[in-house]
Parts: structure tokens; C-alpha cells; sequence
């Protein structure tokens, strides 16, 4: 095997495959990449046996092969070279040179069959779906997984695939995050899939916005690729719990509040609130919200906020922590809060949104000690 690459190209591909490689593996091989030469140049892949990331890039090859690379070295190398051509090559299945400027290194690498092979996905049945409106859907729900090990199913996001419309709904059973977004692909059958968040983040990062995606289910696994990039992971397998049944239907009391404004006062308040609980009483009432705060060996804190609000006066205890994550994923300037009593859960939607996607997130609230 031998090809030159243009230093960009090496630093491209290697950074698109670095996220895939495991930190830490009793299986030599995962710690590196496998180079292989294609038809358009090279392609670069990397696995932790969960989550598969393959990327071609351009380059001119002399000679066709292919060669495992310890993946930290090589980027490390890649991170120093001058600015010139970068020349690579293998002798035999294990040694690896590379020429740039008047540099010089060989590695050692590992024969190409000791590398695990990719999932079997056949895009045969596939969705089409535009990279935007994907990431949109990862971004505003995969942080309100949960990161306790005990439910495992709860550590995936929900994907349901639809002829007509895609939904993601991820939870910790004390926050939700449900976001839908209309699209057409007809063609392919529906789905409802558990994808790891570490998998989606890889699907985020890799795929320009502007990109149409191909997706397509394995039996056990689900890959996305495009033209030069493909991401392959494990699905979690098992029922996710019916979220529907949470989602309250008969909040009738809705307070809309400016989003900076709030967050920046339970940001205030926070400072003072339980390391443990994050707790915060938020008092509404008609034209005014009222944030209290008091932790027994720290002290109290009040802050007040104009609002808009109908209904009832109420007083609602909420771990302030979750309600600022949430309100970073807001997407609008204002924000409407819907609840039923102190003990049932609350809503936050964005108000006056003018997108296709419609939003709405969730939070329990914390039991408040007079």
C-alpha cells in the first residue's frame, strides 16, 4: 500500500473517526485505524465494538492495500507535520511509514483481518432525511437522558420514524424532552429505535447540515452514511416506558415568561439553593413570579419576576437545575410553563415559535418543606 495525502485531508479524516476509538480497550486492534485505499483515495475507520465510524478523504494511491494504525500516534504525528504532502505506505501487514517534508517515522501497526468488520445494515429500505433536522431532534432532547445505570432503557433516545413525521423523546423519569419534525419519506417502513446519545452526538458532529442522509436499520443495529461518511451503532433492544401517559393533558394554569430572565434569575437563586436537592420555590401569581430559596446552613435568597399568568395562585417547588437545561434548549425568546397543582408535573414549551417542529419539554416537581 502507498498513497500521498495532503496534510488537511490526514487531519480531516482522523479527526472524523478519532471520537470512535476507546480511551481504554484489552483489544489491541480497537486502538487503532484502519486505512484502507478506495477508488477517490483513503478510507479511515475506527470502532469501540458499540459505535463504528468509517470516512473516505482524497488521495492519490500508487500502490492499493490496506494497514491498521495506532490511532493516538498517528493523529498526534498528523496534529506536528509541516505543511507538504504526507506520504504513507506499508511494508508487509505491520510496518507503516510515513514521509512529510523531511520527516520521517514508522510505525508498527496490525494486520488488516484482526479488525473487526462493520454491521450488516442493507440500505436497500432506507429513510432519506435532510442532516438539519436531524441534528435539530439530537440537540434538543439527547441531554435529558438518563445517566443511572439500574435502567439502561433510559439511557438510549427514542426514535420513532414515521412516513410523515420523525419524533425523539428522551428521559430520567424526572425531566422529558420531546421534539417532532414533519418530513416525507414515504417509502420507508416505520420504525421505533433506542439509539445510544453518544451514538447520535457522532451523527451531530460528522454531517453537514445540509446533507441528505441515508438510515437504515440492522437487526440489532442502525447506520447512517452519506456520500464519504458512515456511522454504525448498537441499538439498546427493549420496550421504552409510555411517555404518553406522563404528558399532562388538563394543565390549566399557564404562566409565559421572558427565557433570559428566568434562567438568569434561577441562576441567581441556584447559588444558594441545596448542593443535593437544587430545590427553588417559584410562587405565581397573577402579573408576577416569585422565586424563594432557603438551605438551612447557607442562608435565603428572593428574587421576582413579571410575568403573564392565568389560573389559580400557586406554589411549585422545582430543582433548579433541570429547569435551566431545559431553558438552554428553548428555542424561542419566550417561554409558556403550564401546570396543574404542586404535586403534578409541568410543561415548557417555546412561545410564538414560528418552525415546522413543535417542542415541549417536561419536569416533575420537588415536594416543597414548609
Amino acid at each position: 500500500m502507498r498513497f500521498t495525502i495532503s496534510r488537511e485531508k490526514l487531519q480531516e479524516g482522523l479527526a472524523a473517526v478519532a471520537a470512535s476509538i476507546p480511551a481504554k480497550t484489552t483489544l489491541p486492534v480497537l486502538a487503532n485505524i484502519l486505512l484502507e485505499t478506495t477508488d477517490k483515495g483513503i478510507k479511515l475507520s475506527g470502532t469501540d465494538l458499540d459505535i463504528a465510524v468509517s470516512t473516505e478523504v482524497m488521495a492519490d494511491v500508487d500502490a492499493p492495500g490496506a494497514v491498521t494504525v495506532p490511532a493516538k500516534k498517528l493523529a498526534e504525528i498528523a496534529r506536528e507535520l509541516p505543511p507538504a504532502p504526507v506520504k504513507i505506505g506499508a511494508v508487509g501487514e505491520q510496518r507503516v511509514t510515513l514521509e512529510c517534508g523531511r520527516s520521517r517515522f514508522k510505525l508498527l501497526g496490525l494486520p488488516r483481518d484482526e479488525f473487526p468488520t462493520f454491521p450488516a445494515v442493507r440500505f436497500n429500505e432506507s429513510w432519506r432525511i435532510r442532516s438539519g433536522d436531524l441534528q435539530q431532534l439530537i440537540s434538543h432532547t439527547s441531554f435529558a437522558v438518563s445517566a443511572e445505570e439500574s435502567r439502561p432503557i433510559l439511557n438510549g433516545v427514542l426514535w420513532e420514524l414515521r412516513p410523515d413525521r420523525m419524533r425523539m423523546v428522551a428521559t430520567n423519569g424526572h425531566r422529558l424532552a420531546k421534539m417532532d419534525i414533519p418530513i416525507d419519506s414515504a417509502n420507508a417502513p416505520p420504525s421505533d429505535l433506542i439509539v445510544p446519545p453518544k451514538a447520535l452526538e457522532q451523527v451531530r458532529r460528522l454531517f453537514p447540515a445540509e446533507e441528505e442522509l441515508e438510515i437504515a436499520r440492522g437487526e440489532n443495529h442502525i447506520g447512517f452514511r452519506s456520500p464519504f461518511t458512515a456511522v454504525f451503532t448498537r441499538l439498546i433492544e427493549g420496550p421504552y416506558p409510555n411517555y404518553e401517559q406522563v404528558i399532562p393533558k388538563d394543565n390549566d394554569r399557564v404562566a409565559v415568561a421572558d427565557k433570559q430572565a428566568l434562567a438568569s434569575a434561577l441562576k441567581r437563586m441556584s447559588v444558594i439553593a441545596s448542593d443535593q436537592t437544587h430545590r427553588i420555590r417559584l410562587s405565581f401569581n397573577a402579573g408576577m413570579l416569585k422565586f424563594s430559596v432557603q438551605t438551612p446552613d447557607l442562608g435565603e435568597a428572593q428574587d421576582e419576576l413579571p410575568i403573564r399568568y392565568t389560573g389559580d395562585q400557586l406554589d411549585i417547588g422545582f430543582n433548579a437545575s433541570y429547569l435551566l437545561e431545559i431553558l438552554r434548549y428553548i428555542p424561542s425568546d419566550e417561554v409558556r410553563m403550564t401546570f396543574k397543582a404542586p404535586e403534578r408535573a409541568a410543561t415548557l414549551e417555546p412561545e410564538a415559535w414560528k418552525d415546522p417542529a413543535s417542542y415541549m419539554c417536561l419536569v416533575m416537581p420537588l415536594r416543597l418543606v414548609d
